[in-house]
């Protein structure tokens, strides 16, 4: 006797995120969500309001992107989307996370929802794929859709620290060649390529300078006497130093360490 799906859905008037699990194909409600806020992300206003413009467009109903946002670790491209879910939940915003390897089911779980009230974010995280997988098909066809249209209550939002998405190799090259002056791709790159295009909005994430990570260290740690503050810099330096990385993530850490 076949399982009738929708009766373990998440109850999406009290759940905000879910993350699907594909042995028991159904989705799990989350229920400690990351309370990090739009207000705590520093160093990176640019592609907030970006994502907020975006967001708040698919919220009242309008055209909107996809989304993909690359670059550097620990710039803040996830938590960007946590915090869009903090903001805009009351709004009927929901979040879906799927892995990369489970996006073979991403057409079952986008039918799932298609007819909701509320708006879905699909999130997929770090999402990038080797030469010779295919999971990276079942995304296209949710991005563009295939003979059906992508439900107007779902957009994709991606982070990946590739900007195509895929492995680059000098040998892609091999096939370009130059027609009346205009540069023609080979077979191999425009098939790199042809996924990453699908995403109508791209954000450049790049590693912070010391200041914006102090800036960071400052903000998580709240107001502090000068003396306090240049002690408090000097440990944070230190602290980044042995990571070789003076990111947001890592200021955050050293945040953590002093609880």
């Amino acid at each position: 006797m076949s399982i009738d799906r929708r009766t373990e859905l998440p109850d999406w008037q009290e759940t905000h995120a879910a993350i699907w699990r594909p042995r028991r194909q159904q989705m799990r409600a989350v229920t400690q969500l990351d309370s990090v806020r739009l207000a705590d992300l520093l160093g990176i206003d640019r592609q907030k309001a970006a994502v907020v413009d975006n967001t708040e467009r698919f919220l009242a109903g309008r055209k909107t992107n996809n989304v993909l946002l690359w670059g550097s670790r620990g710039t803040g491209k996830s938590s960007l989307i946590k915090a869009l879910l903090n903001e805009y939940a009351e709004r009927g915003l929901r979040v879906i996370e799927v892995d990369k390897d489970d996006l073979i089911d991403l057409p079952e779980i986008v039918d799932d929802i298609r007819d909701l009230p509320q708006r879905f974010i699909i999130f997929c995280d770090d999402l990038s794929f080797e030469a010779g997988e295919g999971g990276y098909k079942h995304l296209k066809s949710v991005l563009e859709g295939s003979i059906e249209l992508p439900p107007d209550n779902v957009l994709i939002y991606a982070t990946s620290n590739r900007r195509h998405l895929m492995p680059e190799h000098t040998s892609d090259n091999d096939g370009t060649r130059i027609v009346n002056n205009e540069l023609h791709h080979g077979d191999v790159v425009e098939e790199k390529l042809s996924l990453a295009d699908r995403f109508g909005l791209w954000l450049s994430f790049y590693p912070i300078h010391w200041d914006e990570y102090f800036r960071v260290v400052d903000h998580l740690f709240g107001d502090l006497p000068a003396d306090e503050r240049a002690s408090l810099h000097k440990a944070a330096r230190e602290f980044a130093l042995d990571r070789a990385n003076h990111s947001a993530r890592v200021a955050r850490q050293f945040w953590l360490s002093r609880q």
